[in-house]
């Protein structure tokens, strides 16, 4: 047992050290033909190289060794190999990066070959790398109408630690306008295309200087900053919003800018006026703001491929001009989402298109999980970092949700590649928040039984009780005095009809009618005045004054009948009545005054 137990702990540290051991230059393979295929049409260089590789050994071969060119190795980005199958599909091998003994100067990358390479045969990898940075505007800074020149440095050949029988490089412009390049014989122009070479017997590492310096009007866009937001939710929707900090890496515009000029002589030809976004095809709820709100220069449109988001910034960008902003959709789960019991898995994009000839210097993805996912485990198609799981507290969380937050430096269009996130959610936690809110709900309402049926108040307040049955009261009274004033003029209303008619009859009916609505009001009234006495307040004196006011009214409305009586039988003169009336109305306009202040004074 003993025996045993030490064999396992021998071979565990035997392979320790030979997954951790450098890899070696293998002096057998040869590389029978390097082409080398630099184009520099946009802002990213981008170097595609076809590579047949021969074995020239005794023993068959499982990788190539690649090497980083050092005089643009700070730049590089993406480092990606394929080879042709027999039905000339592309098949991607694996690259990673490692150490060569000898070396530890150089930067490398090992590519792991699809089939061994047996000896005496030969196989074609293309190698492509993507470099950011690496073109430099010169002059740095252009005027508003001034084209934009730039100039790259590279290498002639191809930077290889094994021997080359034989190398071609050909460079691509984007424009015919070359001022200067590297002249290594033998080399051609031909418009906008550099050739050098073919170049035999090419020793390994070997460097000479190439330098282009050409005409580029490319957008130099560049993301200094993006932060991708993905918050999962287990009912049916992803939602997604990123946040971009850009800025134009091109030639610095130098002196005043003219809008005038700019519209009108079509200039600034390497400014960004507008570029296009691709979304997923589900994306739906899209919105695109800044700092100020909506922009809405932005144009959606729908495609056989997905989305299509034309950004036109608020102001065209020149070099060094920044703009940030941040665009959000929502998008269905089913299609990223996928479980297996309490198993999830969601594969997302770990970065999107966001314009053409893409560069994101820092991309931070934090991904929002449902409460109560645990064993969280990532799978990147590169190497990411990430930091120490938090936790984001929204409405309806008890405990947080798991938050993963992870970064990559220096992105390109390659890559746009899937990232797998894999946890454990428990089914039945998707019950927490309906019984949460039907709980918050179910306690509601009953603290509101509660509180309506409960007397909170420690003794009763008579003093501040009696003053609201006075208030009430009183407010009662002038409701009904104003309705028995009203038929003051009722009264007089009457006799100046019985004046012109001098009907009898119908006079006498009405008046019956007014002092039977008089009789019923100051019966109101005294009952009134009777629960104000009751209260022991002044305002029941106040409506005794106001009774005996109204019973002196009432008796000058007596003596106005009267004298109409005597007008209508001829037995005074309408002088003398007019005479005797003016004196019984002065009379009866003082009393209703006095009683209008009584009531004002409640």
């Amino acid at each position: 047992m003993g025996l045993n137990y030490e064999v396992f702990v021998w071979l565990g540290v035997c392979l320790t050290v030979a997954f951790a051991a450098p890899d070696a230059v293998n002096p057998d393979l040869v590389i029978a033909k390097a082409q080398k295929s630099v184009d520099l049409t946009t802002q990213l260089p981008k170097i595609v190289t076809q590579l047949t590789l021969e074995n020239a050994g005794q023993s068959g071969l499982r990788y190539v060794l690649v090497a980083a060119d050092p005089s643009i190795a700070n730049g590089l980005s993406f480092v990606g190999a394929s080879v042709k199958s027999t039905s000339d599909e592309e098949k991607k091998l694996k690259v990673t990066e490692t150490t060569v003994t000898g070396h530890q100067d150089k930067s490398f990358y090992r590519v792991d070959l699809a089939t061994t390479l047996e000896p005496g045969k030969d196989v074609t990898v293309e190698l492509e790398m993507i470099y950011v940075h690496t073109l430099s505007p010169y002059p740095s800074h252009i005027t508003q109408s001034e084209k934009q020149f730039v100039r790259f440095t590279g290498n002639v050949y191809f930077y290889s630690p094994y021997k080359s029988r034989t190398q071609t490089t050909i460079v691509t412009c984007s424009s015919s306008s070359i001022d200067f390049f590297t002249r290594e014989k033998p080399s051609t122009q031909a418009d906008k295309v550099l050739t050098y070479g073919p170049y035999e017997d090419v020793d390994a590492f070997k460097q000479v200087e190439l330098v282009v310096h050409y005409e580029n009007n490319a957008p130099f866009l560049t993301v200094s900053h993006m932060t991708r937001i993905i918050e999962v939710s287990h009912w049916g929707n992803i939602a997604v919003e990123e946040t971009y900090d850009m800025v134009h890496t091109g030639a610095i515009l130098k002196g005043p800018f003219s809008r005038y000029d700019y519209q009108r002589n079509q200039d600034g030809v390497s400014s960004i006026k507008s570029f296009k976004t691709l979304l997923p095809s589900s994306a739906r709820d899209v919105y695109y703001r800044d700092e100020i709100g909506n922009i809405s220069t932005s144009n959606l449109h729908e495609t056989d491929d997905g989305v299509e988001l034309e950004l036109r910034p608020r102001f065209p960008l020149f070099g060094g001009w920044k703009t940030n902003y941040y665009i959000g959709y929502n998008i269905p789960s089913f299609q990223y989402l996928f479980s297996k019991g309490d198993s999830y898995a969601l594969s997302m994009k770990f970065v999107d298109h966001v314009f053409d000839d893409q560069v994101v210097d820092h991309l931070t993805v934090v991904v929002i999980l449902p409460e109560g996912a645990k064993n969280i485990k990532l799978k990147a198609p590169y190497e990411v970092q990430r930091d120490a799981d938090k936790l984001h507290f929204t409405y309806l969380d008890t405990v947080g949700r798991p938050v993963v937050t992870l970064h990559k430096d220096r992105l390109v269009e390659q890559h746009i590649q899937d990232f797998e996130l894999h946890y454990v959610f428990p089914k039945v936690m998707m019950l927490q928040e309906p019984l949460l809110v039907v709980g918050a709900f179910y306690l509601l309402f009953l603290l509101v039984i509660v509180y309506v049926r409960m007397d909170f108040s420690i003794s009763k307040d008579e003093v501040s009780e009696c003053r609201m049955r006075v208030a009430s009261l009183v407010e009662q009274t002038q409701a009904v005095h104003d309705r028995r004033s009203a038929l003051y003029q009722s009264y007089e209303d009457a006799i100046n009809k019985f004046k012109s008619s001098k009907d009898v009859a119908t006079f006498t009916a009405n008046r019956k009618r007014i002092d039977q609505d008089h009789k019923q009001l100051t019966n109101d009234i005294a009952g009134l005045q009777a629960k104000l006495k009751t209260e022991q307040s002044d305002a029941g004196e106040r409506v005794s004054e106001l009774q005996r006011l109204d019973s002196q009214v009432r008796e000058q409305l007596g003596q106005a009948i009267g004298h109409a009586d005597r007008l209508v039988a001829g037995r005074i003169s309408k002088q003398q009545y007019l005479e005797l009336d003016g004196a019984v109305r002065a009379k009866r306009d003082e009393l209703c005054q006095t009683m209008d202040a009584i009531m004002n004074s409640f």
